[in-house]
């Protein structure tokens, strides 16, 4: 069945883009959930339309994020938390605190598990083609 896609629905689309989708997947899941509708001619225009817009917003946001991944691969981002003397974290550094230090999406910080521990840690950034790395410094308070 082909739907068009209201939202960005992770291993299947992005919002206003045109997929085939199995038929029991877009009656019992997408639709009503609102994250679909059905590829009527008139929806397929309006969505035409609409991802014109949103991909040259999307590429404006890219170009921000890549210059903002240059800047970052020579500084340091600190952040600071409650410790105890061993190094370990009372509370764990997520990824949008993370994103928030150092000004990038929180969807593009790519972090396996929360920080828990004080010292330098390697962040992986990834949005859209660009992908890059900067340090973050956690220090005790």
């Amino acid at each position: 069945m082909k739907v068009v896609l209201t939202k960005d629905v992770k291993n299947t689309g992005r919002a206003n883009q045109v997929v085939e989708v199995a038929d029991g997947y877009a009656l019992n899941f997408l639709i009503p959930k609102k994250m679909a509708l059905v590829a009527t001619r008139a929806a397929t225009k309006v969505a035409e339309g609409r991802k014109a817009a949103s991909d040259s917003v999307r590429a404006g946001r890219a170009q921000a994020v890549a210059d903002r991944l240059q800047a970052l691969a020579s500084e340091k981002v600190t952040v600071t938390k409650k410790a105890n003397e061993q190094g370990h974290l009372f509370e764990a550094v997520t990824a949008a605190e993370i994103a928030a230090a150092a000004k990038v999406p929180e969807d593009a910080i790519e972090l396996d598990r929360p920080i828990k521990e004080v010292g330098a840690h390697e962040i992986q950034v990834s949005f859209g083609d660009d992908t890059g790395a900067f340090t973050l410094e956690v220090v005790a308070e």
